[in-house]
C-alpha cells in the first residue's frame, strides 16, 4: 500500500482508526474535489484509489496541460437522460469558482478557442493544487487499494464497541491483506469505462447495481471514427492532415478541425459529433464551411475558365486532399479546364464538397474514448446533493453518472461541480 499525501496527518486523526466520516472511492478529479470540500468542513475523510497514482486522467488531459474548465459552461453543453439534472451542481460550484481556486494557487493558465482554459505549464499544477487542498484539510489518500466488498451496516447488528453512526463498511486489499473501514458516508467517484490504461473501470456501475440503481446504456464518447470501406485507405494516405470543417449527425453539428488518421478520422469536430452518433448513422462533412461551394465554382468557371478543377480546389483545400478527391469523385474531370464543365456539373461538385456523406463502421471504442456516455441513472440521484434518494449516505459523482460534457473542459467542470456538491452534504 502506498499513500499519496505529504503526510498521514497523525496529529489530526488517529490513523489506526478504522472509522471515518466519509470514504471516497476514486482519487480522480471528482473524488479529490469532493474530499477537500468535505474535509474543510471538519470531516474525517479517507480516499481509496485502486491505481498506483492519483489523478492519472488529469495528468494526460489536454496534451498534458489539462483543459480544466471553460468560460462558457451551460447545461446545453451536457448530454444526459435528464438534461436538467446537471444545473443545480453547475450553479453551486461554477467555472468561476474553480478559476478562483486556480488563481489562488498561482497557476498560470491561458484561453484557447471556444473559451477553453488550459494550464500554461503542466497538468501537474492542477493535480498538485487538488492534493494541496486535500493535504491542508487532513484528507488521507491511499493508492493500490482494491475494494472487494461494500456492505451497509444496520445499528441493531452492531456490537456495543462499534460505532452505530456508521452506515457503510468497505473491505479492501492493503498489501495483500484485507482491511476494513467504516464510514457514515460513501462516495463513488470511480470514473467510467473510458481509457482503461488510466484506471477506467466498471466498478462504479457494479456498486450502483448492487444497491438497486438503474444504469443507462453506456457507450464510448469523444472518440475517433473508423471505416471498413474505401474511405479507410483514403484516410491512411491522408494520415496526419488536418482541416477546418463542419460535421453533422442527428441534427447536431460542430465546426472544428478534422484530422485524418491511419484508422479513420479524428480531431475535435469528430470527437464532438461522436457523442451523438449511433452505429449505422451517416455523418455529413462540409469541407468548405465558409463557402457555398457551388456558387464559388460557378464564379471561378466564369473568371478562370482555363484553370483545372484540381488546381482550383487546391486554393481552398490542402493539396493532397484536393488530389485525392478529384481521383475519388471526378476522375474524368481531372484534366479538363473549368470552361469544359457544365454548370450542372460544377453545381454537383460543389454540393459534394459541402456535403460529404460518410458512414463510419465503428468508433475506436473505450481504448481511446475520452468519456463514457450513459451511466448511473440520475433519476435515482438528488441533483442538489448527489446522494442516492433511497440510500442515505451513498453518493455518486463525476463520470460514473449519466452526465457527459462536450469536448473543451466541460467534463472536468462536471467533476468539480458534482464533487463539490457531494462534499457539502456527506
Amino acid at each position: 500500500m502506498s499513500s499519496t499525501s505529504a503526510r498521514e496527518y497523525s496529529h489530526f486523526h488517529d490513523t489506526s482508526t478504522n472509522s471515518y466520516d466519509t470514504i471516497i472511492l476514486g482519487a480522480g478529479a471528482a473524488g479529490l474535489l469532493c474530499a477537500s470540500t468535505a474535509a474543510q468542513r471538519g470531516q474525517r475523510v479517507l480516499v481509496l484509489e485502486k491505481s498506483n497514482k492519483v489523478g492519472k486522467k488529469i495528468l494526460m488531459s489536454g496534451g498534458g496541460r489539462c483543459n480544466f474548465t471553460n468560460y462558457f459552461i451551460e447545461a446545453d453543453n451536457f448530454i444526459s437522460g435528464n438534461p436538467h439534472f446537471c444545473k443545480s451542481a453547475l450553479n453551486r460550484f461554477t467555472q468561476w469558482d474553480f478559476i478562483a481556486m486556480v488563481e489562488r494557487h498561482g497557476i498560470d493558465y491561458e484561453e484557447h478557442k471556444h473559451g477553453q482554459l488550459f494550464c500554461q505549464h503542466s497538468a501537474k499544477d492542477i493535480l498538485a493544487m487538488l492534493l494541496n487542498e486535500c493535504d491542508r484539510a487532513g484528507v488521507i489518500i491511499k493508492t493500490h487499494c482494491e475494494v472487494s466488498e461494500i456492505e451497509t451496516l444496520l445499528s441493531e447488528n452492531l456490537s456495543e464497541s462499534e460505532n452505530p453512526d456508521n452506515r457503510y463498511r468497505v473491505n479492501f486489499l492493503e498489501k495483500g491483506t484485507s482491511t476494513i473501514v467504516d464510514s457514515d458516508s460513501l462516495v463513488v467517484a470511480t470514473g467510467a469505462l473510458s481509457i482503461p490504461t488510466l484506471g477506467g473501470s466498471g466498478m462504479g456501475y457494479k456498486i450502483a447495481e448492487n444497491f438497486g440503481l438503474s444504469i443507462i446504456e453506456r457507450r464510448a464518447g469523444l472518440v475517433p471514427f473508423m471505416f471498413s470501406d474505401t474511405t479507410k485507405p483514403l484516410c491512411e494516405r491522408l494520415s496526419g492532415l488536418a482541416l477546418d470543417i463542419n460535421v453533422s449527425c442527428r441534427k447536431e453539428s460542430f465546426r472544428e478541425n478534422l484530422l485524418f488518421t491511419h484508422r479513420g478520422i479524428s480531431g475535435p469536430a469528430i470527437l464532438q459529433i461522436s457523442n451523438y452518433w449511433l452505429p449505422g448513422d451517416p455523418i455529413a462533412i462540409d469541407l468548405l464551411p465558409t463557402l457555398d461551394a457551388s456558387a464559388w465554382l460557378l464564379q471561378a468557371k466564369a473568371e478562370q475558365g482555363k484553370s483545372r478543377l484540381k488546381t482550383l480546389l487546391q486554393q481552398q483545400l490542402p493539396n493532397a486532399l484536393a488530389s485525392e478527391l478529384v481521383s475519388l469523385w471526378w476522375p474524368e474531370y481531372g484534366d479538363k479546364h473549368l470552361a469544359e464543365l457544365t454548370d450542372k456539373q460544377m453545381t454537383s461538385i460543389g454540393k459534394q464538397l459541402n456535403n460529404w456523406c460518410l458512414k463510419p463502421s465503428a468508433t475506436e471504442g473505450y481504448r481511446t474514448a475520452e468519456v463514457t456516455l450513459g451511466g448511473v441513472d440520475t433519476a435515482d440521484i438528488s441533483s442538489k446533493t448527489m446522494e442516492v434518494k433511497q440510500q442515505p449516505g451513498l453518493f455518486f459523482v463525476g463520470e460514473v453518472l449519466d452526465v457527459t460534457g462536450h469536448l473543451g473542459g466541460y467534463n472536468f467542470q462536471w467533476a468539480w461541480s458534482s464533487g463539490y456538491a457531494a462534499g457539502l452534504f456527506v
